[in-house]
């Protein structure tokens, strides 16, 4: 299995302890089209051996655009409010608080919120972002290594891979009451 799919299944678990049901993956189309990745799968599996009944509404289609990600918060918030929402990059994640924020949904109270890689931005947010995280430097050298044998002519096919892990903090709390 790949490096985050312990990580994302640890989040799902942890959100269904705080009594969350409806819980939307927001993931850029080449997790989900043309047909969701291992990644996603595993996460849905998750999801479902919890009870929770998966579909679109839990894996949405959307541009990935500014006027997309509104119009798909837009969206899920006017339907039925997803209690949790799992993001894919900082940007996404910055932004959907912003559109939150201006709709007067608390972060953490309202809905809870996860991105599926860490960054800087997050210590200076407030709630501070849960996320999954990993160490880069192996990676990092992995591709100076497989740079090097390029310029050699060595073939390098070899895979590597970092534990990722859920890291909880202050962007997910309860699920709202009456969800």
């Amino acid at each position: 299995m790949g490096m985050k799919v312990v990580a994302f299944q640890t989040s799902i678990r942890r959100l269904v302890e705080l009594g969350h049901k409806r819980i939307v993956l927001l993931q850029p189309d080449h997790m989900r089209k043309p047909t969701p990745g291992l990644l996603l799968r595993k996460t849905l599996d998750e999801m479902q051996s919890h009870g929770i009944k998966t579909g679109q509404y839990n894996l949405p289609d959307w541009e990935q655009s500014p006027e997309g990600l509104r119009r798909c918060l837009g969206f899920l918030f006017a339907l039925s409010p997803p209690s949790a929402l799992i993001l894919d990059r900082a940007c996404e994640y910055i932004a959907t608080q912003q559109h939150l924020a201006l709709k007067g949904i608390h972060v953490s109270r309202d809905v809870s919120r996860i991105c599926t890689d860490d960054d800087l931005t997050f210590e200076r947010c407030e709630p501070t972002a849960s996320c999954v995280r990993w160490d880069s430097r192996p990676w990092l050298r992995r591709i100076v290594y497989w740079i090097n044998n390029v310029a050699r002519d060595k073939d390098d096919w070899r895979k590597s891979y970092t534990q990722a892990k859920f890291a909880e903090r202050g962007s997910i709390g309860p699920a709202p009451k009456g969800t």
